[in-house]
């Protein structure tokens, strides 16, 4: 999905099999999924996921819509409910969602003279082992922590992980539901322009769409088990910031600043 060559190459092939007919779809459903403290993610890390989560895709779809406008087929585009819904510690991971999101947007209305249909599916918690490798390698991000990144992060990065893994093989949809959606929008005459796919994909959805943003702030804070009090930690100094002979600022009970 991020060699341009192997892009070009794949669209030729499918030329070739199909007589010069072209396709008659394309389904993007390459990703990866990263999550981390936004602080401290690698900037190389950051730029992996745009490359594989939006560049490619994006390339791909450039490279097909020719066929597509020929065969008036349809464009499916594999997002995530996290085009809606931010999860905490996985910001850089959302953002690349709601990079393909937009493109499908404008997509949408851009290919409408050729008769091309450009839909979205959002997945929420589905069971699949791509749950089980996120959880590995946030834990394994975890060992690359530094002292300091572990005294600001671990603790609320492990109860992000453990209760986002726990919900989705807990509730989680089979990978089945996905594959249903993405046939429905193939088959229809007149597809939806988003499909929400997952037991809890709907009730997440309508937060966004209705609650003011301090009450999904809380909601997210409930559901990843994290610290609910603003400031509560505001008097923990970072060493490595403080001037040397600085008295370390006291913070009251109720989280407001002292005087040294």
């Amino acid at each position: 999905m991020t060699n341009s060559d192997h892009i070009k190459a794949a669209a030729q092939r499918v030329l070739e099999a199909t007589d010069g007919r072209g396709a008659v779809g394309l389904v993007n459903n390459a990703g990866v999924g990263i999550t981390s403290p936004t602080e401290i993610v690698p900037m190389a890390t950051i730029r992996r996921s745009f490359e594989i989560n939006f560049f490619g895709q994006l390339e791909m779809i450039q490279e097909f819509l020719p066929q597509l406008r020929q065969t008036r087929g349809r464009l499916i585009n594999i997002g995530s409910i996290g085009n809606r819904v931010v999860m905490p510690f996985a910001g850089p991971l959302n953002a690349s969602k709601w990079a393909l999101a937009a493109i499908n947007h404008a997509l949408r209305v851009e290919l409408l003279p050729w008769g091309i249909h450009v839909v979205l599916i959002e997945p929420a918690s589905i069971k699949t082992a791509a749950v089980d490798k996120l959880e590995q390698d946030g834990l394994d991000n975890i060992t690359q922590f530094s002292d300091h990144e572990r005294f600001l992060y671990e603790d609320a990065y492990r109860s992000m992980l453990g209760n986002a893994t726990m919900h989705v093989r807990r509730l989680g949809t089979s990978s089945e539901a996905v594959a249903k959606a993405v046939h429905r929008s193939m088959v229809s005459p007149r597809p939806k322009a988003r499909y929400l796919v997952g037991k809890s994909a709907r009730p997440l959805a309508a937060v966004v769409k209705y609650a003011p943003d301090r009450l999904y702030d809380k909601v997210r804070l409930k559901v990843f088990a994290l610290p609910k009090s603003f400031g509560a930690r505001a008097g923990e100094a970072q060493p490595h910031l403080m001037p040397q002979g600085t008295n370390q600022p006291k913070v009251a009970t109720d989280g407001r600043r002292k005087a040294a």
